[in-house]
């Protein structure tokens, strides 16, 4: 079928219904939502059967849903109604919730309902959403097309007599929802409130004075102090007592000032400074430590049966220079441990999208700290594509792009879970890319291809991925069931007995490699065409990288795509 996917952003769940529905063959185009004559002309142009609005903040057009099948993403259980539905959720600790596909009418969230799926409603916001929230959404929106294309199906009216609807309207979920009382509120119910607010709007909350908006919480299990007080930082983040414990806050942003200029998230300590922290220990962890306790880290790393496991997780996916340098630093010390097989990878939510676009747009001068964090991607490609004495995986247990995608090509095999979305491009943001991408995409999926990957700004699918050998393994399952199979998997590699003739291999085609074009040549002229996108005139880098932090144009994405 002919399926027009309208979205305010071209956001992670509209990209991943975007893949699953090319992969059963459906022709897809996608239309985002700037304006409702915009909208009238994409749908005209791209004459769909069936519309689907995935992720939506603004209401369609009446003339539109009564021409054509509208279906409307909501992610919340039947009967569910209002914007901050899984904001509701985690803030009251629901342990189930629920998406539902429901036809457009003119009463927001009140049309027949196509189908519904629940999932079990933990961690914050935009983990949820990118993992439970998303697994769900799929189901219920191939259920609902399934159910349109053979026809027959009478969708249910909303009829909150009946057993299985059990949401409800409910209001805006304002700050006054969110506000916490340090003096009084336990930990459990802080974390409630910040991971209720994760991604956005953030909680609204006052630090030295200054109003800022906290991003994000993790529970700390040793540190205390006074209710309120920031008792300590740790890699750009700030931990802060609560009445009978202590919480991790690792993004800022501050509340903009009536007529200054927009504000966006920054690491906690960055946002703050210097000097508002003088005084305050930093108190580091290691990733090996940090595996055996309940306390934020951005590095963890656990050994078992001869198998190393570098686990790390950035918010946002995005890797600064300094958290480049960090986890290069964790990996040195993992290729020193006595293992033969080492994995890579967060636990369930991204893998990596490559530089830190809103620490370089806060730095004094961004196309030097562009071109720091670069090099420190490089440096850390550069680490494990030159390891020649272990097997190196890459786990992908969520989506990457751009630089994130090249980070993961630089293992020895990637492996996927089967919902992760791969955007092996850096076309979006006007840069060429560095990472080795023109020694490693050619290597796994020939010029022809990699040329394609690169220059076309669409998500691809872990399955189609696999297909043309982007990837090499993909598994299905929840991220719990990813990475049962990634350990078996790996600990049958570690005790394979070919594996040593393997690492042989593995170095004699390296050095065959270099003999013909060494790394450092293909890192030079990667860097050359990179030092052009951020100090040449006339490119479009910053003027991208500006918007797409400041969110002044959705995902940085055009205003249509077809598929």
């Amino acid at each position: 079928m002919r399926i027009l996917l309208v979205a305010s952003a071209f956001n992670s769940l509209t990209q991943r219904i975007h893949t699953e529905l090319r992969e059963r063959g459906h022709h897809v185009g996608v239309e985002l939502a700037l304006g409702d004559e915009e909208l009238r002309a994409g749908v005209a142009r791209f004459r769909p059967q069936l519309i689907l609005a995935p992720m939506l903040t603004t209401a369609i057009p009446e003339d539109i849903w009564t021409a054509y099948t509208v279906l409307i993403v909501h992610p919340g259980p039947k009967g569910d109604r209002g914007p901050s539905s899984l904001d509701w959720a985690i803030h009251e600790n629901a342990p189930q919730w629920g998406v539902t596909v429901l036809q457009a009418v003119a009463e927001m969230d009140a049309g027949p309902i196509w189908a519904s799926e629940p999932f079990p409603a933990t961690g914050g916001k935009s983990e949820l959403y990118r993992n439970e929230v998303a697994d769900a959404a799929v189901r219920a929106v191939l259920l609902a097309v399934e159910r349109f294309e053979h026809g027959g199906f009478t969708p249910e009216p909303l009829d909150y007599s009946r057993a299985d609807v059990t949401g409800q309207l409910r209001p805006y979920h304002a700050q006054e929802f969110r506000r916490i009382d340090w003096l009084h509120d336990s930990t459990a119910t802080v974390l409630r409130k910040l991971r209720a607010a994760d991604s956005q709007p953030g909680v609204l909350d006052s630090l030295f004075g200054r109003e800022f908006f906290l991003h994000g919480g993790h529970y700390e299990d040793q540190l205390r102090g006074p209710a309120g007080t920031v008792i300590a930082t740790r890699d750009g983040a700030i931990c802060r007592a609560t009445a009978d414990g202590a919480v991790w806050l690792p993004q800022l942003r501050a509340r903009r000032i009536p007529g200054g200029p927009a504000t966006f998230k920054q690491p906690a300590t960055q946002a703050l400074g210097p000097e508002l922290l003088a005084g305050i220990p930093e108190v580091p962890v290691t990733p090996a430590e940090a595996a055996t306790r309940n306390t934020w880290s951005e590095l963890r790393y656990r050994e078992h049966d001869e198998v190393g496991y570098l686990e790390f997780g950035f918010a946002c996916g995005a890797m600064s220079t300094e958290q480049c340098r960090r986890l290069l630093a964790a990996y040195r010390q993992a290729c020193a441990r006595p293992v033969n097989v080492l994995v890579l990878g967060p636990s369930r939510d991204f893998f990596s999208n490559g530089i830190h676009l809103n620490v370089i747009e806060a730095a004094a001068d961004p196309a030097a700290e562009s071109w720091r964090n670069i090099n420190a991607m490089d440096d850390l490609v550069e680490e494990i594509l030159t390891t020649t004495d272990k097997l190196v995986i890459s786990a992908l247990a969520g989506n990457a792009a751009a630089g994130g995608v090249m980070l993961a090509l630089a293992a020895d095999e990637v492996w996927c879970r089967s919902s992760a979305v791969l955007n092996p491009h850096y076309r979006l943001m006007g840069l060429h890319g560095s990472e080795y991408w023109t020694y490693t995409l050619p290597r796994r999926v020939g010029a022809a291809m990699a040329h394609r990957l690169t220059s076309e700004p669409l998500p691809l699918g872990a399955p189609a991925a696999a297909r043309i050998g982007l990837v090499d393994k993909v598994i299905s399952g929840s991220a719990g069931d990813f990475w049962s199979w990634v350990r078996q998997e790996a600990e049958a590699l570690a005790a394979e007995p070919e594996l040593s003739d393997r690492l042989i291999e593995k170095k004699r085609r390296l050095a065959a490699d270099e003999a013909v074009k060494p790394l450092s040549a293909y890192r030079a002229e990667e860097l050359a065409h990179m030092w052009q996108n951020f100090y040449g005139q006339d490119e479009p880098y910053h003027r991208l990288r500006h918007n797409f932090v400041h969110k002044a144009r959705p995902c940085g994405t055009p205003a249509h795509l077809l598929g």
